[in-house]
């Protein structure tokens, strides 16, 4: 073969793969053309009739929202800063977390994701939210059956029915069931809001906070300062506060 046949069939070959990659992505995502990213959503058919998971007030003057994706070690960071924040601000704030699993990068980051989900389909959502984050160094790395067997290990210390738990996590890798339909629709708001490529991604009242830097006290646009989302108190007073 010649070398412009060689380059021809790179070109080709490229050509494919990327066509494979882009129906891929078009398989999972879901219409949201009239949904608005920044409000709660409700259940409905799209995202498998699981509403958004709220924490905080139900009618709040400041709405957090992060995409965010398990096995990420930023997020994991940036978990318990929000929950706490929420919780100081608790009369005025709400915050909403969205799966964004780069599944590509983070191989067990859809299978936690769907742990979450089943949890929360059995009213546990936050407290699987908080374990799965919390232990991440102990889940990441495994497979198959280790990885499915610590997931179980979690939902029992819960108090969650095992065995229903068992079966949603069964199902969760099919096209319709319900967790998998949860998790397309958030990577399709992600999407929309244009922060599906990096994790965690936090927007306060629709505004992207995430690479917001704090030092001495102030926002900064030093590149070497800490990011504001890792300091509860700093998010607190610099973003939030200024809100209320």
């Amino acid at each position: 073969m010649t070398k412009k046949s060689w380059l021809i069939f790179a070109v080709l070959c490229l050509s494919i793969l990327g066509g494979l990659v882009w129906l891929s992505k078009r398989s999972e995502s879901v219409d949201v053309t009239n949904v608005d990213p920044a409000t709660v959503q409700s259940a409905s058919d799209k995202n498998g009739n699981i509403a958004d998971h709220t924490f905080g007030s139900d009618k709040p003057k400041v709405t957090i929202i992060e995409y965010g994706d398990y096995q990420c070690p930023g997020c994991s960071k940036a978990a318990p800063t929000l929950k706490s924040v929420a919780s100081k601000y608790k009369d005025h704030v709400q915050l909403i977390f969205r799966n964004n699993p780069l599944s590509t990068i983070h191989s067990n980051a859809f299978a936690a994701a769907a742990a979450v989900e089943a949890a929360g389909l059995q009213g546990k959502y936050w407290q699987m939210h908080d374990k799965v984050y919390s232990q991440q160094n102990t889940w990441e790395s495994l497979n198959g059956d280790q990885r499915t067997n610590y997931f179980v290990s979690v939902a029992r210390d819960l108090g969650l029915n095992v065995d229903t738990f068992k079966a949603d996590l069964s199902e969760a890798d099919r096209t319709n069931s319900r967790i998998k339909k949860k998790i397309n629709f958030d990577k399709t708001l992600a999407d929309k809001q244009n922060v599906a490529g990096s994790t965690p991604a936090i927007l306060v009242n629709g505004k992207n906070v995430t690479n917001q830097r704090v030092k001495n006290g102030k926002i900064t646009t030093d590149s070497e300062a800490g990011q504001v989302w890792a300091d509860a108190e700093s998010f607190g007073k610099l973003i939030i506060e200024p809100l209320l």
